[in-house]
């Protein structure tokens, strides 16, 4: 056996395997898996093999699409077969909730050219005869869906990764991981120690386990899941014997996939009487066997099966297979470095191996060569979840995952499992004022406020929802008066040391401000991409505080210690620091009025640290609503106080709390880009607007800089833009395509409803020649083809008076 090697990949199930064919493909060949029984031995072996492109994030639905693509390539070069059926697939809708998702996810599919359409039931009885349509409003087809061997397509990405230089040991047990001072790992196995530059936890039923080695805990559950094969099934088997192949079709209706197998047919269950396995931990003996059979767990969804797809009625059961397989509390896969650890990489919880293993090892093959993905992959970030997330809080939302599988995932839908959990000093003070809640990185974050007898839950909707009132009151509220709402779902952090301007200087793009002023700056990667949003603020000539996004705190701690340099110190203080914005007319009136302070002259991106009340706050002269606002920061513990003095005084100016839904209703006034939505890793400060907030004169060699510098000579290809759509019911979310001149040519990065313009707004990515005044277009919203026109003027404050006054 080997005892160096630059990567260690732990578990030789199809993830593992992918990684370390991938590696390989990227030029490091000096590579090794090791696995503690057979390749395949765990959840990939008994995989029902099944794949599909459908899934709500379009990243994470374009990494499956070359995942599926991958396989021919794998069978070419390895001259192995994976066992390839690409027999196309349906997706059933019974519901307009269910065909409205379909829609939504048709038109996503557009602009990322894949060829799926929407068909009715006549359509899909052609296309899938087993399947009674009764009820059945329509489906979405995707050619590509099919299903292949596990065990042969485990064994070509094995071939391929060998072929190019790695080396694969199995029935080699793992008993230690233990970091080295230089960064390095001893992987401590039964067949002696290898010295690793790199580990990957890619150990699936065991990622627990293998991850408590080196002090992680990695939030994951394994599930039991059941399927089974039939008998013969006489339709299928006419459809053999004509020529062909039955597709897939999945009933979301009856949390059901089915497929052909044989001349019979594989269905399982995602059953709402669902149960956990292990969940004190994966015993090490288990590997290829299955769990018994429990048919009174499904004994409902065999129930619906037999009205959706009557054949099944009389054919005999085959058998059954019934195992674990491990899911993250939102379903997708915890991929990349882990915050915390220097070389150690996840690449855990992929519970669609055949579907997202490809991509998934792309990228973090991507991620370990390069130090960045081509695409963004917040998604499967390991990084989204913080060091907050408990075995307590990971199991209910497991389950509840598990259960929602087929289910309608909703825009605006806020799933309640394990809520609340993390909480700020307010919520019971909100709470008691009608908060309708929803959640960020596991904190409790009011979405709006209840009035009378409005209904305490917002009603998860592709269109627009009950909370339209709410929302239009919160609006109105802060344009004309003022109003209030907490800084608590801001990410921040404290900059100190006598290096910390210079290191600010090469970490952000933008202008570092002087002592007692405030900036906005875009954080770069390498490539020049987005990965911040930052707010910057001078408190002395050693002394920073950043804001950005609350759920990118694991994320951007990781870069900041990744990129850590001598005479600096960063503390992540998100949960140190609190407080309230203050927004609207009157807001300058209401805190002078509770501070003995003069803020008479305190200009536009003014900081002061003050007294408000009794307590001593941080006042900050910037808002995202676009009006005339406060950021007021605290202790905590003095949170209370702040809000008694602000909440008596306001009384004065009609003071009136706001959530989320208005704050992103108010920016849309402004073309305020949100992160994750006009901000990514997916796009660059030239196509979103941020390079006016690079400071490309400063004399410092900045991250990106490169890039950026590029990109600014050679001009941008694609320009975010704002459009007024001539909606009905529903608004943009996300990823809408944009028709210009009868073709797809753009996409919407997120949008709503503007309440003071009374107009629905987009957020575009678009052609730069075509981003001129005048431009009319279209945009899908839910199968409908809106028109819509450029604006070219801001809806709130053209000429900032209000916001800069």
């Amino acid at each position: 056996m080997k005892t160096t090697t630059r990567v260690a990949v732990i578990g030789g199930g199809v993830v593992g395997c992918s990684v370390l064919y991938h590696l390989t493909k990227l030029g490091w060949s000096d590579v090794m898996l090791i696995e503690r029984s057979d390749l395949t031995s765990g959840s990939t072996w008994h995989a029902a093999g099944g794949f599909h492109t459908l899934n709500g994030d379009t990243n994470m639905a374009a990494l499956q699409g070359y995942t599926i693509k991958l396989y021919k390539e794998l069978e070419e070069i390895t001259g192995m077969s994976c066992g390839l059926h690409h027999v196309g697939g349906v997706t059933l809708a019974d519901n307009k909730d269910r065909f409205d998702m379909l829609l939504a996810e048709r038109a996503k599919h557009r602009y990322m050219g894949l060829e799926t359409e929407i068909v009715g039931p006549d359509e899909v009885r052609r296309i899938a005869p087993v399947t009674n349509t009764d009820g059945i409003i329509g489906a979405l087809y995707d050619p590509l869906d099919g299903h292949l061997d596990p065990s042969g397509t485990t064994h070509a990405y094995a071939k391929a990764a060998r072929m190019g230089g790695a080396t694969i040991e199995t029935h080699c047990k793992v008993l230690e991981t233990n970091p080295k001072p230089d960064g390095t790992w001893e992987v401590v196995t039964e067949k002696g120690t290898i010295l690793a530059e790199h580990v990957v936890n890619a150990a699936g039923l065991w990622a627990r386990e293998v991850g408590a080695m080196a002090g992680v805990y990695v939030p994951i559950y394994p599930m039991e899941h059941q399927y089974l094969v039939t008998e013969e099934v006489p339709e299928i088997a006419a459809i053999i014997d004509a020529g062909g192949e039955h597709p897939h079709v999945m009933d979301p209706a009856g949390e059901s996939y089915l497929r052909q197998e044989g001349r019979g047919v594989c269905i399982g269950f995602y059953e709402q009487p669902c149960r956990a396995w292990a969940v004190d931990g994966t015993p090490w003996e288990f590997g290829h066997e299955l769990l018994p059979d429990d048919f009174d767990k499904i004994e409902q969804s065999i129930d619906f099966a037999y009205k959706r797809f009557p054949a099944l009625e009389r054919a005999g059961v085959k058998s059954v297979i019934h195992g674990p397989f491990t899911f993250a509390p939102d379903g997708n896969p915890l991929v990349g470095p882990v915050p915390g650890l220097r070389n150690y990489w996840s690449a855990c919880g992929v519970m669609a191996g055949f579907s997202q293993g490809g991509g998934v090892g792309l990228m973090l093959a991507q991620w370990m060569t390069t130090g960045e993905c081509e695409r963004d992959v917040s998604a499967m970030d390991v990084a989204r979840y913080g060091d907050w997330i408990t075995p307590g809080y990971t199991l209910p939302k497991v389950i509840e995952n598990y259960q929602k599988r087929f289910s309608v995932s909703y825009p605006n839908e806020e799933l309640p499992a394990a809520r609340p959990f993390r909480t700020t000093p307010m919520y019971d003070i909100f709470d008691g004022m009608g908060a309708v809640w929803g959640h960020q990185f596991g904190l409790e974050v009011v979405n709006y406020f209840a009035q009378g007898d409005e209904p305490r839950f917002e009603t998860p909707s592709f269109r627009r929802s009950n909370a339209w009132e709410a929302t239009a009151r919160e609006v109105k509220a802060v344009r004309q008066g003022v109003g209030i709402n907490e800084v608590h779902n801001f990410g921040k952090y404290l900059v100190t040391g006598p290096a910390a301007r210079d290191w600010l200087d090469r970490i952000m793009g933008g202008r570092i401000p002087k002592t007692r002023r405030i900036s906005l700056t875009p954080m770069l990667s390498h490539a020049g991409r987005l990965i911040g949003d930052f707010t910057v603020s001078c408190l002395s000539d050693e002394a920073f505080q950043l804001t950005a996004s609350y759920g990118a705190q694991a994320y951007h701690m990781r870069w900041f210690e990744r990129n850590a340099a001598d005479g600096v110190m960063v503390e992540n203080i998100s949960d140190r620091l609190n407080g309230f914005q203050l927004a609207g007319p009157k807001s300058r009136e209401l805190l002078a009025a509770c501070t003995r302070a003069d803020i008479s002259d305190m200009a536009f991106m003014d900081l002061r640290q003050i007294s408000v009340g009794m307590v001593d706050c941080l006042v900050q002269r910037v808002s995202y609503t676009g009006d005339l606002g406060f950021e007021i920061y605290c202790d905590p513990m003095a949170q209370r106080a702040l809000w008694d003095q602000l909440w008596s005084q306001g009384k004065a100016f009609g003071l009136k709390p706001f959530g989320m839904r208005a704050m992103m209703s108010l920016r849309l006034d402004r073309f305020f880009g949100s992160w994750l939505s006009e901000f990514s890793p997916d796009y660059t400060p030239g196509e979103t607007g941020m390079d006016r907030f690079i400071s490309f004169g400063k004399n410092a060699d900045f991250i990106g800089r490169a890039a950026a510098e590029k990109e600014r000579a050679e001009g941008a290809k694609r320009a975010l833009v704002a459009f007024e759509v001539d909606a009905t019911d529903a608004d943009v979310n996300a990823y809408e395509p944009v028709w210009i001149d009868g073709s797809v040519q753009g996409f919407c990065t997120s949008g709503g409803y503007s309440h003071h313009a009374e107009k629905s707004i987009a957020l575009a990515l678009i052609p730069t020649q075509h981003a001129k005044p005048g431009l009319e277009a279209e945009i899908e919203i839910l199968g409908e083809i809106c028109a819509a026109k450029l604006l070219t003027e801001h809806l709130f404050d053209p000429d900032v008076s209000r916001m800069r006054g």
